[in-house]
């Protein structure tokens, strides 16, 4: 569990992550191990690390091979974080967008910055 102290913030978006079909890119012509990593900054930054959820909400995937994916936020910071999208063996993805929400704790305008003596 995190708690969290001050004002409290809500971010979100959504992201298409690529559309591999129409330039025959490696998620849909390719085999084995694949990976998508693209960096999301937050609108403001976060006083400590929030919590980001990340989920699919399209996929355009093949239906003659299994669905193999594999979605994720890393790299998370106060500014930001990196969604990873994997895939493996003989799947074919045409294309995928995500959406991602980030809780955290912003700076309030009545915080005192107090140096310690």
């Amino acid at each position: 569990m995190k708690k969290f102290r001050g004002t409290i913030a809500v971010d979100q978006g959504s992201r298409v992550l690529f559309e591999a079909f129409s330039q025959d890119g490696a998620m849909w012509v390719g085999a084995g191990p694949r990976e998508v990593r693209l960096r999301q900054d937050f609108a403001q930054v976060f006083v400590d690390v929030p919590v980001v959820t990340i989920g699919l909400s399209m996929w355009d995937i093949a239906c003659s091979t299994n669905s193999r994916v594999d979605i994720a936020a890393e790299q998370v910071t106060g500014r930001g974080f990196e969604i990873v999208f994997r895939t493996w063996s003989d799947t074919r993805i045409a294309r995928v967008r995500a959406d991602w929400l980030a809780i955290g704790a912003l700076r309030d305008e009545e915080d005192w910055d107090v140096p310690y003596a």
